[in-house]
């Protein structure tokens, strides 16, 4: 009978960590900004689909399916920042340009049911839809961290577009999500 490993190694506290490819790096490094900040998008996409009503109508059934499959491309992506580019194999699943074509296939699909914007939209409305407005956020800030790697050491370009588009279907699937949810959206106004 084998015995079940032990959780924690004790290799981080010395304030390091290692790369998937092995090489030992400072956990400040932007590379492992940049990969724990797509760990933590991928872990507020998963408050989003805790969020989703458990008897979803059908927009929200499409809303799941898709963010499940972009938890999906997030975990891949990770694994893709966690190497550097001379540990990465052709063997390694990547986001391809396939895959931003379907980004933005689905933010004009969602987009078409939505009226066309006037204002500024505040984030709230339903708890899905201010999820997914808060995931748009942490998804605007994890793309610095991936720019900020991209100039010490090259990001794919595809990676660079996918990390952009998906803070676009994160809005518009939030804006969806609270319609879905019978919410209004509240509009910026100045304030007095």
């Amino acid at each position: 009978m084998s015995r079940k490993a032990r959780l924690y190694t004790r290799i981080g506290d010395d304030g390091t960590t290692r790369l998937a490819g092995g090489q030992k790096v400072p956990k400040t490094h932007p590379r492992i900004a940049a990969y724990g900040g797509i760990d933590e998008l991928n872990a507020m996409i998963g408050v989003v689909i805790a969020a989703i009503p458990r008897e979803p109508r059908d927009v929200e059934q499409r809303l799941c399916s898709f963010l499940l499959d972009t938890q999906r491309r997030l975990f891949e992506l990770g694994a893709e920042l966690a190497c550097l580019p001379e540990d990465q194999t052709e063997s390694m699943p990547r986001v391809c340009e396939e895959a931003i074509v379907a980004l933005e296939a689905e933010i004009d699909a969602l987009d078409e049911q939505l009226p066309r914007l006037e204002a500024f939209i505040l984030p709230g409305g339903s708890q899905a839809g201010a999820a997914l407005q808060l995931a748009r956020t942490v998804c605007r800030r994890v793309e610095i961290d991936v720019l900020c790697l991209h100039e010490i050491s090259p990001v794919r370009k595809e990676t660079l577009k996918y990390i952009n588009r998906l803070s676009d279907y994160l809005f518009v699937a939030g804006r969806v999500a609270s319609r879905a949810a019978g919410e209004d959206e509240s509009t910026w106004r100045k304030s007095r």
